[in-house]
């Protein structure tokens, strides 16, 4: 079992690149299927989540090379299969991306229920309704999703329940399909608009991605071509929210700051200060207190639900009490009993958190839930006073790419370890 070894209190000085957006790479990759000739796709983050659905398009048939080290170059155009076995993608929530993406190119696909971080139920209705829209006949039987068309005609559908997947997975469908599609009540958060524009750049002809409503043209073929990734806007809020919990001033490069505005916001009103320029942004708490302050997660251009954890972190710290409203995800605060090891006062009831805040964390054992929960539990951890062990940190290292030596990097004692299960916490360590 690999951990992370913390030796907290110390402020965060310095700079760091964010990595390319993993939520868009996790669409834009599926995507690929459609195309038919080599995609070079720039700006990769190669996590956990991103380097499996590469290995899913090489058994499906594709040939996939690494060219560097953020780099890949993708040619689906001899993929003969449409069914991805549930192995695969049982620990992936991005998994559905494929159901669209095969329906898309082959009139079909066959791909397991996704797994990925247990937030709570999210069932694929509003995807299945989107399918059968275009004229797809959907079956779930035995946790696998089984859907099939004749043929694929645009179709006008309206979204009851905002959904993230349902409007890329519903673009991907959409895109070889005859006529015009059109999704109302769609999400407008950025790695949708990446995956739109990167159908775009390779011959698709959608319009209104960002928007309410997404017109989807189709089109007969996708050729190949060069796409760069956007920047990871909650890789970014991390850091952000570590260098104000922490105190200090980082310097956060590689963003794009207006998918950071309700961030820098919040942070601002809990006593940070947040300078922007064209492509980076410096966070400061040097002398400031924390101060409280509420958080309603909302889609896109609201606060996203994952950068919950980490602001809830902070605001532990923050005098006075917060109010944190979960309205998103069901079961986002399973993380609050690890805070509350290391000494936070916080009660969770339903959607609701109420954080009193502390004058500092204190060391302890604590295990990440998920992979926003983790990231959480980290920045914890470089606040508190003593050692914190980070345990289950797979759910980490799904989305953030290298986390340690990007912290290490500003300031923070950082390191990762694996147990060798030969005693007490804290012993028989292993540096990795």
């Amino acid at each position: 079992m690999e951990s992370y070894i913390i030796s907290g209190g110390k402020p965060l000085y310095g700079e760091v690149t964010v990595s390319g957006c993993k939520n868009a790479a996790v669409a834009i990759i599926p995507a690929t299927i459609l195309v038919k000739g080599p995609c070079v796709i720039e700006n990769v983050p190669m996590v956990k989540d991103v380097t499996q659905m590469l290995d899913i398009l090489e058994k499906l048939g594709a040939s996939v090379k690494i060219l560097d080290a953020t780099t890949v170059r993708v040619d689906c155009t001899g993929l003969q299969s449409a069914v991805v076995d549930f192995d695969s993608i049982r620990k992936m929530r991005g998994s559905t991306y494929f159901i669209g993406a095969l329906l898309g190119r082959f009139h079909a696909a066959k791909v397991g229920l996704p797994g990925g971080c247990d937030l709570g139920v999210r069932p694929i209705d509003q995807h299945i309704r989107g399918f059968e829209a275009l004229g797809a006949n959907a079956v779930i039987e035995h946790g696998i999703v089984n859907v099939s068309a004749e043929n694929l005609t645009g179709s006008n559908i309206y979204m009851d329940i905002r959904s993230v997947g349902a409007t890329i997975n519903i673009i991907l469908a959409g895109v070889l399909a005859e006529g015009v599609t059109v999704i109302e009540n769609a999400n407008k958060e950025p790695h949708i608009v990446d995956a739109a524009n990167f159908l775009n750049a390779m011959g698709a002809n959608i319009k209104g991605a960002g928007t309410d409503i997404i017109k989807i043209k189709g089109v007969p073929s996708l050729h190949g071509g060069t796409y760069g990734i956007i920047p990871d806007q909650i890789e970014a809020g991390t850091f952000m929210v570590a260098a104000a919990a922490s105190g200090g001033r980082v310097a956060v490069r590689n963003v794009i700051p207006k998918h950071l505005e309700t961030i820098a916001s919040k942070l601002c009103e809990a006593g940070a200060t947040v300078e922007e320029y064209d492509d980076y942004l410096v966070v400061s708490r040097e002398t400031a207190p924390l101060k409280k302050t509420n958080i309603k997660t909302l889609p896109y251009p609201g606060f996203p639900t994952d950068m919950q954890p980490q602001m809830t972190t902070l605001l532990c710290l923050a005098k006075g009490t917060s109010v944190i409203t979960e309205d998103v995800m069901d079961f986002r605060f399973k993380y609050i009993e690890e805070l509350r090891r290391m000494g936070a006062k916080a009660s969770v009831d339903g959607k609701l958190c109420i954080v009193d805040g502390i004058e500092r964390f204190m060391g302890a054992t604590v295990q990440a839930c998920d992979l926003r929960a983790g990231a959480a539990l980290v920045i914890a951890g470089l606040c508190a006073s003593g050692i914190t062990e980070v345990q289950e940190i797979y759910h980490v290292e799904r989305g953030y790419e290298n986390f340690v030596e990007k912290l290490t990097a500003i300031g923070a004692n950082i390191r990762k370890v694996t147990d060798d299960d030969s005693g007490l916490p804290g012993q028989g360590f292993k540096i990795s």
